[in-house]
């Protein structure tokens, strides 16, 4: 059986949710670094063992103060995926905040927190700012792929359950 079930990546400016999609997608990875206006979806098919399941994939415009990301962006989510830079620390002091700010408006609905940019950070800086990267379900890096299938395969299987 063929389900389809949107997923909507949010996140601040320049964390790589555009790299994380095309990395998951095309299985590609560019430096030129594009501002996404408004939203670009894309689609790819996930095969589990139960069930195929369409992905439709929206991938939004970033913005600091996840509140005033535009609602009809959100309305009929199956999942999100939050991402943060994890080499930029306004990226993510607001974690706490924006994942409740998600859970009072969307409840039922999973989110998967994702620490982008792994390749560019120490295990000394992961240690130094544990608080926020304790929320983290991942760390991940678009350019060399790393935890990048596995994020979205995680988050299919929440959602078809």
């Amino acid at each position: 059986m063929t389900i389809s079930k949107k997923i909507v990546l949010l996140g601040h400016f320049g964390v790589g949710k555009t790299s994380l999609v095309r990395r998951f997608v095309e299985n590609t990875f560019s430096d030129n670094y594009r501002v996404t206006i408004g939203v670009h979806i894309l689609k790819k098919e996930v095969v589990l063992p139960e069930n195929q399941v369409n992905l439709i994939i929206w991938d939004i415009e970033g913005n600091e103060d996840i509140s005033k990301t535009r609602s009809s962006y959100l309305m009929g989510s199956h999942g999100f995926i939050y991402v943060f830079d994890t080499t930029r620390k306004s990226t993510y002091e607001n974690l706490p905040a924006d994942l409740d700010y998600i859970k009072s408006g969307y409840n039922n609905v999973p989110v998967i927190v994702v620490g982008n940019k792994s390749d560019l950070v120490t295990k000394t800086h992961l240690r130094e700012n544990k608080q926020y990267f304790d929320l983290a379900h991942y760390f991940s890096s678009a350019k060399t792929g790393e935890n990048v299938e596995t994020l979205f395969k995680d988050l299919t299987k929440k959602l078809i359950k």
